[in-house]
C-alpha cells in the first residue's frame, strides 16, 4: 500500500462522508423523517452513535480503494473504469442492500427506489474519483 492508496482512500472517506450527507441528510431527509420510530432512530440517538457511520465510511473508502486499485487496467480510460467500477459497485452492493432492506424492513418502494438511485450515483462519483486519482 504506497501513498496513492492511501491518497485515494483519505479522497474517498471524505467523498463518501459527504456524499452519504447529502443524499441522506438533504436529498432523503423529510423521506426519513415521515418513517415512524419503529423504523428509524431519533436523531439525538442518530447523533450518538455517530462513530459507527465514520468507522463504516473507513471500510467503504479502505474496499472501494482496495478493490480498484488491484482490478483497474492500466492504460485504459479512467473515465470508462471509474464509471464501470462504480457501476458495478452499485449492482454489487448498494442497489441490492437498499431493496432487501425494503423487503424486511418497513421502508417503502419509493425510499427505497430514491436510495437506490441517489446511492448508485454517489458510487459512480466515486467510481470516477478513485478512477482519476489512480489514472496513468
Amino acid at each position: 500500500m504506497d501513498r496513492k492508496f492511501w491518497i485515494t482512500f483519505a479522497a474517498l472517506f471524505v467523498l463518501t462522508m459527504a456524499l452519504g450527507f447529502v443524499v441522506h441528510g438533504v436529498l432523503l431527509k423529510s423521506d426519513y423523517e415521515a418513517l415512524t420510530p419503529e423504523v428509524m432512530r431519533p436523531l439525538d440517538e442518530q447523533e450518538s452513535k455517530f462513530a459507527f457511520q465514520i468507522i463504516a465510511h473507513v471500510f467503504i473508502a479502505f474496499g472501494f480503494t482496495w478493490i480498484y486499485r488491484e482490478g483497474h487496467a492500466p492504460g485504459k480510460s479512467w473515465v470508462t473504469q471509474g464509471i464501470c467500477f462504480g457501476l458495478a459497485f452499485a449492482f454489487a452492493s448498494t442497489i441490492p442492500f437498499f431493496l432487501i432492506y425494503h423487503a424486511v424492513a418497513n421502508f417503502p418502494l419509493a425510499l427505497s427506489l430514491k436510495q437506490c438511485v441517489f446511492d448508485g450515483i454517489s458510487v459512480v462519483i466515486v467510481g470516477m474519483t478513485a478512477a482519476y486519482l489512480n489514472r496513468g
